[in-house]
Protein backbone atom coordinates (compact mmCIF):
# COMPACT_ATOMS: atom_id res chain seq x y z
CA UNK A 1 0.00 0.00 0.00
CA UNK A 2 2.98 2.77 0.79
CA UNK A 3 4.40 1.86 -2.20
CA UNK A 4 1.00 2.15 -4.74
CA UNK A 5 0.74 5.40 -2.54
CA UNK A 6 4.49 6.52 -3.34
CA UNK A 7 3.91 5.30 -6.83
CA UNK A 8 0.58 7.85 -7.22
CA UNK A 9 2.93 10.73 -5.45
CA UNK A 10 5.51 10.16 -8.31
CA UNK A 11 2.90 10.86 -10.71
CA UNK A 12 1.64 13.72 -9.49
CA UNK A 13 4.83 15.46 -8.94
CA UNK A 14 5.42 14.32 -12.68
CA UNK A 15 2.04 16.29 -14.25
CA UNK A 16 3.07 19.01 -12.16
CA UNK A 17 6.63 19.58 -13.42
CA UNK A 18 5.31 19.15 -17.05
CA UNK A 19 2.35 21.63 -16.48
CA UNK A 20 4.83 23.94 -15.51
CA UNK A 21 6.84 23.90 -18.46
CA UNK A 22 7.17 26.73 -20.39
CA UNK A 23 8.41 24.29 -23.11
CA UNK A 24 4.87 22.86 -24.94
CA UNK A 25 4.88 18.68 -24.18
CA UNK A 26 2.35 16.57 -25.58
CA UNK A 27 2.07 12.60 -25.66
CA UNK A 28 0.46 10.07 -28.57
CA UNK A 29 -0.92 6.67 -27.81
CA UNK A 30 -0.43 3.69 -29.22
CA UNK A 31 -2.73 4.64 -32.08
CA UNK A 32 -1.15 8.00 -32.71
CA UNK A 33 -3.79 10.23 -30.64
CA UNK A 34 -2.93 12.79 -28.24
CA UNK A 35 -3.22 11.57 -24.74
CA UNK A 36 -1.68 14.68 -22.51
CA UNK A 37 -1.38 18.33 -23.60
CA UNK A 38 -0.10 20.72 -21.33
CA UNK A 39 -0.67 24.26 -20.77
CA UNK A 40 2.38 25.49 -22.83
CA UNK A 41 1.00 23.54 -25.83
CA UNK A 42 -2.38 25.49 -25.24
CA UNK A 43 -0.39 28.97 -25.58
CA UNK A 44 1.48 28.14 -28.65
CA UNK A 45 -0.94 25.92 -30.91
CA UNK A 46 -3.95 28.21 -29.38
CA UNK A 47 -5.57 24.36 -29.07
CA UNK A 48 -7.17 23.73 -25.45
CA UNK A 49 -6.35 20.45 -24.02
CA UNK A 50 -10.30 19.30 -24.60
CA UNK A 51 -9.47 20.48 -28.23
CA UNK A 52 -6.60 18.28 -29.13
CA UNK A 53 -6.63 15.12 -27.08
CA UNK A 54 -8.13 12.02 -29.23
CA UNK A 55 -6.64 14.11 -32.22
CA UNK A 56 -3.60 13.18 -33.81
CA UNK A 57 -0.47 15.77 -33.84
CA UNK A 58 -1.82 16.60 -38.16
CA UNK A 59 -4.02 19.25 -36.44
CA UNK A 60 -0.43 21.16 -36.11
CA UNK A 61 0.71 20.65 -39.42
CA UNK A 62 4.56 20.68 -38.83
CA UNK A 63 6.22 21.48 -41.89
CA UNK A 64 9.01 19.60 -41.27
CA UNK A 65 9.01 15.42 -39.76
CA UNK A 66 12.21 13.76 -40.69
CA UNK A 67 12.34 16.22 -43.74
CA UNK A 68 9.15 16.36 -45.32
CA UNK A 69 5.59 17.17 -44.35
CA UNK A 70 3.47 15.16 -42.06
CA UNK A 71 2.44 11.54 -43.00
CA UNK A 72 -1.24 10.86 -42.99
CA UNK A 73 -0.93 8.25 -40.74
CA UNK A 74 1.07 7.79 -36.93
CA UNK A 75 2.42 3.93 -38.42
CA UNK A 76 4.06 6.01 -41.50
CA UNK A 77 5.76 8.59 -39.09
CA UNK A 78 9.57 7.87 -39.66
CA UNK A 79 9.42 8.20 -35.58
CA UNK A 80 8.70 4.62 -35.27
CA UNK A 81 11.41 3.40 -37.66
CA UNK A 82 13.85 5.59 -36.45
CA UNK A 83 13.02 6.10 -32.36
CA UNK A 84 13.56 9.74 -31.98
CA UNK A 85 14.52 12.50 -33.93
CA UNK A 86 16.75 15.30 -33.76
CA UNK A 87 16.03 18.92 -32.40
CA UNK A 88 14.95 20.38 -35.47
CA UNK A 89 13.56 23.92 -36.46
CA UNK A 90 9.80 24.11 -38.09
CA UNK A 91 6.25 25.97 -38.24
CA UNK A 92 3.55 24.38 -36.88
CA UNK A 93 -0.02 25.92 -37.90
CA UNK A 94 -1.63 27.98 -34.76
CA UNK A 95 -5.48 27.27 -34.50
CA UNK A 96 -6.11 31.05 -35.83
CA UNK A 97 -4.39 30.10 -39.36
CA UNK A 98 -0.76 31.88 -38.95
CA UNK A 99 2.15 29.73 -38.69
CA UNK A 100 4.18 29.89 -35.77
CA UNK A 101 8.41 29.35 -35.44
CA UNK A 102 8.90 26.18 -32.95
CA UNK A 103 11.77 23.71 -32.13
CA UNK A 104 10.43 20.25 -32.22
CA UNK A 105 11.97 16.99 -30.63
CA UNK A 106 10.28 13.74 -30.21
CA UNK A 107 11.15 10.15 -28.87
CA UNK A 108 9.02 6.45 -28.58
CA UNK A 109 8.46 5.36 -25.09
CA UNK A 110 8.48 1.90 -24.51
CA UNK A 111 6.95 -0.79 -21.68
CA UNK A 112 9.44 -3.52 -20.34
CA UNK A 113 9.05 -5.64 -22.97
CA UNK A 114 10.33 -3.24 -25.25
CA UNK A 115 7.19 -2.81 -27.47
CA UNK A 116 6.53 0.71 -28.53
CA UNK A 117 3.07 2.31 -26.17
CA UNK A 118 2.95 5.98 -27.32
CA UNK A 119 5.54 9.16 -28.43
CA UNK A 120 6.84 12.39 -26.37
CA UNK A 121 7.14 14.90 -28.49
CA UNK A 122 8.46 18.67 -26.75
CA UNK A 123 8.01 21.75 -28.84
CA UNK A 124 9.94 25.38 -28.24
CA UNK A 125 8.35 28.36 -29.00
CA UNK A 126 10.85 30.50 -31.43
CA UNK A 127 8.29 33.31 -31.74
CA UNK A 128 10.25 36.17 -29.56
CA UNK A 129 13.66 35.24 -30.93
CA UNK A 130 12.62 35.05 -34.44
CA UNK A 131 11.06 38.66 -33.64
CA UNK A 132 14.57 39.87 -32.63
CA UNK A 133 16.21 38.18 -35.39
CA UNK A 134 13.66 40.14 -37.41
CA UNK A 135 13.70 43.45 -36.00
CA UNK A 136 17.83 43.43 -35.52
CA UNK A 137 18.00 42.41 -39.37
CA UNK A 138 15.52 45.93 -40.15
CA UNK A 139 17.24 47.80 -37.70
CA UNK A 140 20.84 47.22 -39.74
CA UNK A 141 18.88 48.46 -42.59
CA UNK A 142 18.04 51.67 -40.93
CA UNK A 143 21.62 52.63 -39.60
CA UNK A 144 23.36 54.02 -42.24
CA UNK A 145 20.38 56.50 -42.92
CA UNK A 146 19.94 56.96 -38.92
CA UNK A 147 23.65 57.26 -37.28
CA UNK A 148 24.66 61.00 -38.84
CA UNK A 149 26.12 63.48 -37.21
CA UNK A 150 22.99 65.43 -38.35
CA UNK A 151 20.91 63.32 -36.28
CA UNK A 152 22.51 64.31 -32.87
CA UNK A 153 21.36 67.95 -32.15
CA UNK A 154 22.74 70.60 -30.08
CA UNK A 155 24.55 73.54 -29.50
CA UNK A 156 24.85 73.55 -26.00
CA UNK A 157 28.36 73.43 -24.36
CA UNK A 158 28.12 70.38 -22.97
CA UNK A 159 27.09 69.05 -26.90
CA UNK A 160 29.80 70.64 -28.51
CA UNK A 161 32.30 68.66 -26.03
CA UNK A 162 30.27 65.37 -27.50
CA UNK A 163 30.80 66.03 -30.96
CA UNK A 164 34.62 67.00 -30.47
CA UNK A 165 34.54 63.38 -28.52
CA UNK A 166 32.72 61.77 -31.38
CA UNK A 167 35.62 63.05 -34.09
CA UNK A 168 38.50 62.20 -32.31
CA UNK A 169 36.91 58.87 -31.04
CA UNK A 170 35.83 57.99 -35.12
CA UNK A 171 39.75 59.03 -35.83
CA UNK A 172 40.84 56.25 -33.93
CA UNK A 173 40.14 52.56 -33.37
CA UNK A 174 40.35 52.82 -29.25
CA UNK A 175 37.79 51.17 -27.37
CA UNK A 176 34.82 53.70 -26.61
CA UNK A 177 32.96 54.02 -23.02
CA UNK A 178 29.64 55.71 -23.96
CA UNK A 179 27.66 56.77 -20.41
CA UNK A 180 24.64 58.55 -20.09
CA UNK A 181 21.49 57.94 -18.68
CA UNK A 182 18.62 56.20 -20.55
CA UNK A 183 17.21 58.05 -23.53
CA UNK A 184 20.40 60.84 -24.27
CA UNK A 185 21.07 59.27 -27.29
CA UNK A 186 24.13 56.48 -26.48
CA UNK A 187 23.36 54.00 -29.78
CA UNK A 188 23.24 57.37 -31.80
CA UNK A 189 26.31 58.54 -30.14
CA UNK A 190 27.96 54.71 -31.11
CA UNK A 191 26.39 55.13 -34.89
CA UNK A 192 27.84 58.70 -35.91
CA UNK A 193 31.23 57.15 -34.08
CA UNK A 194 31.35 54.02 -36.66
CA UNK A 195 29.69 55.91 -39.54
CA UNK A 196 32.48 58.45 -39.38
CA UNK A 197 35.46 55.85 -39.22
CA UNK A 198 37.63 54.22 -41.54
CA UNK A 199 35.33 50.91 -40.80
CA UNK A 200 32.03 52.69 -41.68
CA UNK A 201 31.57 50.58 -44.58
CA UNK A 202 31.68 47.52 -42.71
CA UNK A 203 28.56 45.82 -40.27
CA UNK A 204 27.47 48.15 -37.01
CA UNK A 205 26.38 45.35 -35.24
CA UNK A 206 24.39 46.50 -31.67
CA UNK A 207 23.85 44.04 -28.70
CA UNK A 208 21.57 44.34 -25.57
CA UNK A 209 23.39 43.04 -23.06
CA UNK A 210 20.28 43.08 -20.50
CA UNK A 211 17.45 41.67 -23.17
CA UNK A 212 19.31 37.95 -22.88
CA UNK A 213 19.90 35.63 -20.14
CA UNK A 214 23.34 34.70 -19.73
CA UNK A 215 23.21 31.34 -21.45
CA UNK A 216 21.32 33.24 -24.52
CA UNK A 217 23.68 35.92 -24.09
CA UNK A 218 26.91 33.48 -24.49
CA UNK A 219 25.64 32.46 -27.75
CA UNK A 220 24.24 35.77 -28.98
CA UNK A 221 27.81 37.12 -28.77
CA UNK A 222 30.06 34.25 -29.55
CA UNK A 223 27.87 32.29 -31.47
CA UNK A 224 28.23 27.94 -31.19
CA UNK A 225 28.32 24.47 -32.87
CA UNK A 226 26.15 22.16 -33.59
CA UNK A 227 25.10 19.54 -30.42
CA UNK A 228 26.50 22.50 -27.63
CA UNK A 229 23.52 22.58 -26.26
CA UNK A 230 19.57 21.88 -26.37
CA UNK A 231 18.11 23.15 -29.38
CA UNK A 232 21.75 23.97 -31.12
CA UNK A 233 20.68 21.96 -34.70
CA UNK A 234 23.75 23.60 -36.54
CA UNK A 235 26.45 25.90 -36.48
CA UNK A 236 26.17 29.64 -35.57
CA UNK A 237 27.71 32.65 -36.14
CA UNK A 238 27.73 35.03 -32.99
CA UNK A 239 27.53 38.91 -33.59
CA UNK A 240 31.17 39.25 -33.04
CA UNK A 241 32.21 37.37 -35.79
CA UNK A 242 29.37 39.28 -37.43
CA UNK A 243 30.89 42.30 -36.89
CA UNK A 244 33.94 41.57 -38.25
CA UNK A 245 36.10 44.56 -40.00
CA UNK A 246 33.12 46.78 -38.36
CA UNK A 247 32.38 47.94 -35.27
CA UNK A 248 29.80 46.02 -32.50
CA UNK A 249 28.04 48.13 -29.85
CA UNK A 250 27.63 46.76 -26.45
CA UNK A 251 24.69 48.38 -24.79
CA UNK A 252 23.57 48.18 -21.09
CA UNK A 253 27.34 46.77 -20.47
CA UNK A 254 26.72 46.96 -16.71
CA UNK A 255 24.15 44.75 -16.80
CA UNK A 256 26.82 41.52 -18.12
CA UNK A 257 27.53 38.33 -15.47
CA UNK A 258 30.24 37.26 -14.17
CA UNK A 259 30.86 35.06 -16.74
CA UNK A 260 30.23 36.76 -19.61
CA UNK A 261 32.51 39.28 -18.41
CA UNK A 262 35.53 37.33 -18.02
CA UNK A 263 34.91 36.26 -21.58
CA UNK A 264 34.77 39.58 -22.64
CA UNK A 265 37.71 40.82 -20.80
CA UNK A 266 39.26 37.74 -23.14
CA UNK A 267 38.29 39.25 -26.51
CA UNK A 268 39.51 42.61 -25.79
CA UNK A 269 42.99 41.32 -24.67
CA UNK A 270 43.82 39.10 -27.15
CA UNK A 271 40.96 39.74 -30.23
CA UNK A 272 39.68 36.13 -30.53
CA UNK A 273 36.49 34.02 -29.63
CA UNK A 274 35.60 30.73 -28.91
CA UNK A 275 32.22 29.30 -29.83
CA UNK A 276 30.03 27.83 -27.41
CA UNK A 277 30.48 23.99 -27.57
CA UNK A 278 34.25 24.14 -29.10
CA UNK A 279 37.20 25.12 -28.03
CA UNK A 280 38.61 26.65 -31.42
CA UNK A 281 39.83 30.44 -31.46
CA UNK A 282 38.46 32.89 -34.07
CA UNK A 283 40.72 35.77 -34.59
CA UNK A 284 38.13 38.54 -34.94
CA UNK A 285 39.11 42.40 -36.27
CA UNK A 286 36.20 44.37 -34.65
CA UNK A 287 35.76 47.80 -32.75
CA UNK A 288 34.43 47.61 -29.92
CA UNK A 289 32.04 50.43 -28.16
CA UNK A 290 30.19 49.78 -24.73
CA UNK A 291 27.51 51.55 -23.58
CA UNK A 292 25.81 52.09 -19.90
CA UNK A 293 23.04 53.94 -17.74
CA UNK A 294 24.94 53.28 -14.70
CA UNK A 295 27.94 54.17 -12.65
CA UNK A 296 30.75 51.24 -13.55
CA UNK A 297 32.98 52.56 -11.67
CA UNK A 298 30.54 52.29 -8.04
CA UNK A 299 29.94 48.70 -9.86
CA UNK A 300 33.29 47.96 -9.62
CA UNK A 301 33.52 49.14 -6.25
CA UNK A 302 30.81 47.02 -4.98
CA UNK A 303 32.33 44.07 -6.76
CA UNK A 304 30.06 43.63 -9.48
CA UNK A 305 31.98 44.87 -12.53
CA UNK A 306 35.50 43.57 -12.89
CA UNK A 307 38.12 46.45 -12.42
CA UNK A 308 40.40 45.34 -15.39
CA UNK A 309 37.83 44.72 -17.46
CA UNK A 310 36.10 48.42 -16.70
CA UNK A 311 39.63 50.00 -17.63
CA UNK A 312 39.79 48.11 -20.93
CA UNK A 313 36.12 49.84 -21.91
CA UNK A 314 37.10 52.86 -20.54
CA UNK A 315 40.24 53.74 -22.95
CA UNK A 316 38.09 56.37 -24.39
CA UNK A 317 35.16 57.61 -22.50
CA UNK A 318 32.35 60.01 -23.34
CA UNK A 319 29.74 61.45 -21.06
CA UNK A 320 26.19 62.43 -22.28
CA UNK A 321 24.74 65.05 -20.45
CA UNK A 322 20.82 64.76 -19.41
CA UNK A 323 18.17 67.29 -21.12
CA UNK A 324 18.23 68.68 -17.72
CA UNK A 325 21.34 69.91 -18.08
CA UNK A 326 21.52 71.55 -21.82
CA UNK A 327 17.62 73.08 -21.55
CA UNK A 328 19.08 74.96 -24.42
CA UNK A 329 19.05 72.62 -26.88
CA UNK A 330 15.03 72.24 -26.05
CA UNK A 331 13.97 74.65 -28.95
CA UNK A 332 16.41 73.21 -31.31
CA UNK A 333 14.73 69.79 -30.65
CA UNK A 334 11.71 70.61 -30.99
CA UNK A 335 12.01 72.16 -34.33
CA UNK A 336 13.41 68.88 -35.71
CA UNK A 337 11.38 66.78 -33.88
CA UNK A 338 7.91 69.11 -34.79
CA UNK A 339 9.76 69.02 -38.58
CA UNK A 340 9.97 65.19 -38.79
CA UNK A 341 6.41 64.46 -37.38
CA UNK A 342 4.95 67.31 -40.14
CA UNK A 343 6.66 65.34 -42.93
CA UNK A 344 5.45 62.16 -41.28
CA UNK A 345 2.13 62.67 -40.83
CA UNK A 346 1.39 65.75 -42.91
CA UNK A 347 -0.49 67.69 -40.38
CA UNK A 348 -0.66 71.58 -40.22
CA UNK A 349 1.44 71.84 -36.87
CA UNK A 350 4.48 73.91 -37.41
CA UNK A 351 5.34 75.32 -34.19
CA UNK A 352 5.30 75.44 -30.40
CA UNK A 353 2.84 77.94 -28.72
CA UNK A 354 4.63 79.99 -25.73
CA UNK A 355 2.87 78.77 -23.38
CA UNK A 356 3.32 75.08 -24.16
CA UNK A 357 7.47 75.38 -24.47
CA UNK A 358 7.37 77.35 -20.77
CA UNK A 359 6.46 73.74 -19.75
CA UNK A 360 8.63 72.37 -21.94
CA UNK A 361 11.73 74.05 -21.11
CA UNK A 362 10.61 74.07 -16.86
CA UNK A 363 10.01 70.31 -16.93
CA UNK A 364 12.78 68.21 -15.97
CA UNK A 365 12.88 65.25 -18.83
CA UNK A 366 13.87 62.13 -16.94
CA UNK A 367 13.46 60.10 -19.91
CA UNK A 368 15.56 62.88 -21.58
CA UNK A 369 15.45 63.40 -25.56
CA UNK A 370 13.81 60.35 -26.30
CA UNK A 371 10.94 61.51 -23.63
CA UNK A 372 10.82 64.65 -25.62
CA UNK A 373 10.53 63.18 -29.20
CA UNK A 374 7.71 60.73 -27.25
CA UNK A 375 5.68 63.86 -26.18
CA UNK A 376 5.96 65.84 -29.53
CA UNK A 377 4.43 62.39 -31.27
CA UNK A 378 2.05 62.64 -28.56
CA UNK A 379 1.20 66.31 -29.67
CA UNK A 380 0.64 65.80 -33.21
CA UNK A 381 -2.02 62.72 -32.31
CA UNK A 382 -3.85 65.14 -30.64
CA UNK A 383 -3.20 68.62 -32.39
CA UNK A 384 -5.07 69.45 -35.73
CA UNK A 385 -3.98 73.28 -36.23
CA UNK A 386 -0.60 74.89 -36.60
CA UNK A 387 0.17 75.33 -33.50
CA UNK A 388 0.95 72.96 -30.53
CA UNK A 389 -0.74 73.86 -27.58
CA UNK A 390 -0.04 73.12 -23.43
CA UNK A 391 -3.16 70.58 -23.56
CA UNK A 392 -1.68 68.92 -26.42
CA UNK A 393 1.61 67.62 -24.39
CA UNK A 394 1.28 64.81 -22.25
CA UNK A 395 -0.30 64.61 -18.91
CA UNK A 396 2.84 64.35 -16.78
CA UNK A 397 4.57 67.36 -19.07
CA UNK A 398 1.59 69.29 -18.25
CA UNK A 399 1.49 68.90 -14.40
CA UNK A 400 4.78 70.86 -14.19
CA UNK A 401 2.90 74.33 -14.60
CA UNK A 402 0.42 73.19 -11.46
CA UNK A 403 3.12 70.86 -9.31
CA UNK A 404 3.54 72.54 -5.98
CA UNK A 405 5.15 75.98 -7.56
CA UNK A 406 8.89 75.56 -7.69
CA UNK A 407 11.02 78.27 -8.91
CA UNK A 408 12.68 78.26 -12.32
CA UNK A 409 16.29 79.00 -13.26
CA UNK A 410 15.65 82.97 -13.93
CA UNK A 411 15.87 84.64 -10.60
CA UNK A 412 18.85 87.05 -11.29
CA UNK A 413 18.21 90.54 -9.41
CA UNK A 414 15.36 88.40 -7.74
CA UNK A 415 15.98 88.22 -3.44
CA UNK A 416 14.52 84.59 -3.27
CA UNK A 417 15.30 81.58 -2.13
CA UNK A 418 17.64 78.73 -4.31
CA UNK A 419 15.84 77.35 -6.92
CA UNK A 420 14.97 74.00 -5.92
CA UNK A 421 12.70 75.83 -2.91
CA UNK A 422 9.01 75.64 -2.73
CA UNK A 423 6.75 78.85 -4.16
CA UNK A 424 5.12 80.15 -0.39
CA UNK A 425 2.95 82.68 -0.12
CA UNK A 426 5.74 84.90 1.15
CA UNK A 427 7.79 84.27 -1.63
CA UNK A 428 5.22 85.46 -3.64
CA UNK A 429 4.14 88.74 -2.04
CA UNK A 430 7.66 89.70 -2.02
CA UNK A 431 7.56 88.64 -6.09
CA UNK A 432 4.49 90.69 -6.70
CA UNK A 433 5.81 93.68 -4.37
CA UNK A 434 9.08 93.54 -6.90
CA UNK A 435 7.16 93.10 -10.10
CA UNK A 436 5.00 96.13 -9.11
CA UNK A 437 1.96 93.34 -8.96
CA UNK A 438 2.45 92.64 -12.70
CA UNK A 439 1.30 88.98 -12.83
CA UNK A 440 2.70 88.56 -16.29
CA UNK A 441 5.98 88.83 -14.96
CA UNK A 442 6.24 87.08 -12.21
CA UNK A 443 4.82 83.82 -14.25
CA UNK A 444 8.15 84.64 -16.26
CA UNK A 445 10.41 84.98 -13.41
CA UNK A 446 9.18 81.75 -11.51
CA UNK A 447 8.73 80.03 -15.06
CA UNK A 448 4.77 79.02 -14.36
CA UNK A 449 1.94 80.39 -16.37
CA UNK A 450 0.06 83.43 -15.21
CA UNK A 451 -2.82 81.29 -15.00
CA UNK A 452 -1.11 79.01 -12.25
CA UNK A 453 -0.12 82.51 -10.27
CA UNK A 454 -3.47 83.62 -9.76
CA UNK A 455 -4.42 80.39 -8.40
CA UNK A 456 -1.73 80.38 -5.86
CA UNK A 457 -2.86 84.05 -4.98
CA UNK A 458 -6.53 82.89 -4.53
CA UNK A 459 -5.06 79.87 -2.70
CA UNK A 460 -2.90 82.24 -0.35
CA UNK A 461 -5.65 84.85 -0.19
CA UNK A 462 -3.46 87.57 -2.11
CA UNK A 463 -5.90 90.24 -3.61
CA UNK A 464 -5.19 90.71 -7.38
CA UNK A 465 -4.00 94.16 -6.93
CA UNK A 466 -1.69 96.20 -4.05
CA UNK A 467 -4.52 97.50 -1.36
Amino acid sequence: MQKKTHGIWDKRLLYQIIDSMADGVFTLDRKGRISSWNPAMERISGYTADEALGSTCAMLQFNRCFGKGCPAGIHNCGIYQYGSSEAKECFLQHKNGHDVPVIKNASVVRDENDEIVGVVETVTDMSELDKARQRAEEASLRLGEMHRFNNILGKSREMTGVFRAIKAAAASDATILVQGESGTGKELVAGAIHFNSVRSEKPLVTVNCSALPESLLESELFGHVKGAFTGAIRDRMGRFEEARGGTIFLDEIGELSPFIQVKLLRVLQEREIERVGESDRHAIDIRIIAATNRDLYSLVRDGRFREDLYYRLKVFPISIPPLRKRKEDIPLLLSHFVRRQKDKTGKPAARVSQQALRVLMDYDWPGNVRELENAIEHAFVLCERATIELHDLPIEIRRTEYRAGYLGESTHDINVSPPSKKLTREILLDLLEQCDWNKAEVSRRIGISRTAVWKYMKKWDIPLKRS
